[in-house]
């Protein structure tokens, strides 16, 4: 039985450089497994997987104040997965649409030249 699980893009800096390169940088499940996360991208953005890399970021350490007489604690935020897939040639994944915001970018200036 297969269960499709969900996977989200990263949008930062990075991520875009690596898209370049037909390598895009996603979300994951902390339970997920490599076969999980490419059938679960194949089928969310009809795309064909090549090959993927999998790391696990361990959640941040924080000091938190319990109040002005009580000792400060430590918590942990959870931990997250990414997953770095890299898709066959030809195939591409629309996270960064460049053509929407230079067509913007272009429209904001003619306009800019209509009121003047």
């Amino acid at each position: 039985m297969k269960t499709l699980i969900s996977v989200f893009p990263k949008s930062t800096e990075k991520a875009y450089a690596q898209s370049k390169k037909n390598i895009y940088v996603f979300d994951a499940p902390a339970d997920a497994n490599k076969q999980q996360i490419s059938e679960a991208i194949e089928a969310q953005y009809n795309v064909t997987v090549a090959g993927i890399k999998t790391l696990v970021q361990t959640g941040k350490a924080i000091r938190v104040s319990r109040g002005k007489r009580a000792q400060p604690i430590t918590v942990f935020r959870k931990d997250t997965k990414k997953a770095y897939v890299t898709l066959i040639e030809g195939d591409s994944i629309k996270v960064f649409d460049e053509v929407a915001a230079t067509e913007t970018k272009a429209a904001v200036k003619s306009d800019k030249k209509e009121k003047k």
